[in-house]
């Protein structure tokens, strides 16, 4: 019958930039039209037969191949006319796809072509030619330059596999099929339609440096570590959304913080809901998360003695532990001047009592009209601050100036502030610790009596001096 030649068929192989090289196997059915007429898209015509295709992918718009067919081309005509022709089709095809990353994803399942192949067509003709009662002998052996212009669609099945159809028209220059000698002379007469059905198989790897079933061309996260599960992507599944893999979510169901392992935390206070013992109130992690108000290591919630103040010693329920080391009746957590000498009348903060007699003496000293000068009659109330100053070192003054409503706001304000220098100066010419006197002025804001007379007004030019409790680590201004 002929000669089988092989070569590739038409090519619609799942080839991609990892499987560069494909081979596949197809039928095709084939359909005459010359000086015998034409069968074409008459299927009761077709005639069969077996092609293979060997092709590179070259970019994601195009792939070259390999293509070769055989089949047979057969027609009767008036007269007892009637041919056989045996063919054998080798070319060379450029496919252009339209699944180039642009029309289409180069992965997409559907992908059109267009295919154009020129080659060598090889026929192998018998039969006879009646004309006028004679008979010729049509039987002769030929090659001819053709070329394939066909469009078809290859299926993509898997990353290997590909199912494609496809139909095209071959014309070979001057071919002579049927062997009619009353043929026009244009070289164009013959020719044949193909219809292909095949499938391809791309051979190669595709390179996965991390070996997790996504080629690295495709792959988003190279290094993902061996046997994690991964996306189509290639990045490591998270089934929570959280931005934490699974591989590394403590909390793999919950969407949490990638500072808490993909936990979630609530309330924000650095421990995983989990952990929390408190998890709906921000708390402390060495205390499971629990709040602690005042600061003493129990737990709110176990605190039966909220709002200790801070540095005081406490027990497992969060009270003081109540001792009073200087015997005067505050406990230690509330004594502000622990060491008081034994028999000492204290106050609430555990500070000594000034004497009455004392502090009876402590008078506001007053000044001549717009003067800071003391009157000599003040002495003898600055020497009753000094004494109190000397036997009771717990204790420092606070010296506020005053001024009568004469004169400017801004003037009355400076005056004040002058005189309770005034009288600071007197003290610490008596050798007192200067940080145990602080001074302040108010002006004419705090009259002790109307500004209507002169006497009120006297009585507004003053320096009064309250006692307060020192601390020496911490200087007074």
């Amino acid at each position: 019958m002929g000669l089988a030649l092989l070569a590739a068929a038409p090519d619609g192989q799942a080839q991609t930039a990892d499987r560069k090289f494909a081979i596949g196997l197809n039928a095709n059915a084939f359909q005459y039209k010359g000086n015998l007429g034409s069968d074409f898209w008459d299927a009761s015509r077709a005639k069969w037969g077996p092609g293979i295709s060997f092709s590179m992918y070259l970019t994601p718009g195009l792939d070259i191949s390999l293509n070769g067919n055989y089949g047979e081309l057969k027609k009767t005509g008036d007269f007892g006319t009637n041919f056989a022709t045996n063919i054998v089709n080798a070319n060379v095809g450029l496919k252009l796809k339209l699944n180039n990353g642009w029309a289409l994803k180069e992965d997409a399942v559907i992908q059109p072509y267009l295919l154009v192949a020129p080659g060598l067509l090889y026929t192998s003709r018998e039969g006879v030619y009646n004309i006028n009662g004679q008979s010729i002998d049509l039987a002769r052996d030929k090659n001819y330059f053709s070329v394939l212009a066909a469009a078809g669609i290859n299926f993509r099945l898997s990353e290997a596999v590909g199912l494609f159809i496809q139909t095209g028209q071959t014309v070979g220059y001057k071919a002579d099929f049927d062997g009619n000698p009353n043929r026009d002379s244009d070289g164009f007469d013959d020719r044949f339609l193909q219809h292909t059905a095949g499938l391809t198989v791309a051979l190669g790897k595709a390179k996965d440096t991390d070996g997790d079933g996504v080629p690295d061309r495709k792959d988003k996260c190279p290094d993902t570590p061996a046997g994690v599960a991964v996306d189509p992507n290639g990045c490591p599944l998270d089934g929570d959304g959280d931005g934490v893999p699974d591989y590394q979510d403590k909390c793999p169901t919950e969407k949490g913080l990638a500072t808490l392992e993909g936990c979630p935390d609530r309330d924000g206070d650095g421990v995983r809901d989990g952990d929390d013992a408190c998890p709906d109130q921000a708390g402390l992690p060495a205390l499971r998360g629990c709040p602690d108000s005042d600061g003493d290591g129990v737990t709110d919630a176990n605190d039966k003695c909220p709002g200790t103040p801070a540095g005081t010693q406490v027990d497992a329920t969060g009270c003081p532990l109540v001792t009073d080391a200087d015997g005067d009746g505050v406990p230690d957590n509330l004594d502000k001047c622990p060491g008081t000498p034994a028999g000492s009348t204290v106050d609430s903060t555990g500070c000594r009592v000034i004497d009455p007699a004392l502090m009876n003496k402590v008078k506001p000293v007053q000044f001549e009209t717009n003067s800071t000068v003391l009157r000599k009659s003040s002495y003898p109330t600055l020497d009753n601050v000094i004494t109190i100053l000397n036997q009771y070192p717990e204790y420092s003054v606070r010296i506020s100036g005053h001024a009568d409503s004469r004169g400017t706001d801004e003037y009355n304000q400076g005056l004040s502030e002058r005189r309770a220098a005034s009288a600071k100066r007197y003290f610490t010419n008596k050798k007192m610790d200067p940080n145990r006197v602080t001074t302040e002025g108010f002006g004419e804001s705090q009259p002790a009596a109307p500004n209507t007379s002169k006497a009120g007004q006297a009585k507004n030019r003053r320096v009064e001096f309250k006692f307060e409790f020192y601390i020496p680590s911490a200087p007074q201004p």
